[in-house]
């Protein structure tokens, strides 16, 4: 008999702060059920199996990332929405960066996930029509904003700047070669 109060988005949320405390490989279906107070196959009945677990958490991610995004860009325009979109993408990923991680791997997004993850893409889409940019330079300008937003999370949140110089400096001079980029098309 499954736990009271225990339901699908119980599981989510605490597989979901496993992947942000101790990495997204670090969930497993015996650490989630043990987090919960419940036998491991007590979560077959709200996710399915570890993979499903994944594709949840990418699902919640990426709903609560296009949730930011939105709120961080709207009635912005030009280099004020991408700074807005940039400094709420970093923030995400470094708030949540096991949940930041199963966003990024594809096998995650699946249904809802891929749902959430293409309104994300919209986003960003949407910041990039203030500059202009017919449909295919659009998507090789959210490739490459994506992949140096990316680029530099994964980095910070994996310590991968060694040098002691201020990060908060080097992403907004990052923003401002992404504008300058941008306004050059």
């Amino acid at each position: 008999m499954a736990r009271a109060g225990l339901d699908r988005e119980a599981v989510v949320t605490a597989a979901a702060t496993l992947a942000d405390t101790e990495g997204l490989e670090a969930v497993t279906l015996a650490k989630v059920a043990a987090q919960l107070g419940v036998k491991s196959p007590s979560l077959y009945v709200h996710v399915d199996g570890l993979a499903g677990l994944r594709r949840e958490i990418a699902a919640r991610g990426a709903r609560e990332v296009t949730g930011l995004l939105q709120a961080a860009v709207a009635g912005r325009a030009g280099r004020d929405a991408l700074a807005a979109l940039a400094d709420a993408y970093r923030s995400y990923a470094r708030a949540h960066p096991g949940t930041y991680a199963a966003i990024q791997n594809v096998t995650n997004l699946e249904g809802p996930a891929a749902d959430a993850a293409t309104a994300a893409l919209d986003v960003f889409y949407a910041v990039l029509r203030g500059y202009a940019l017919d449909d295919e330079a659009a998507i090789h300008a959210a490739r490459i904003v994506r992949s140096a937003l990316h680029g530099f999370v994964s980095l910070e949140v994996g310590s991968g700047f060694g040098i002691d110089l201020d990060l908060d400096e080097s992403f907004a001079r990052l923003v401002d070669v992404l504008d300058r980029g941008l306004s050059a098309r």
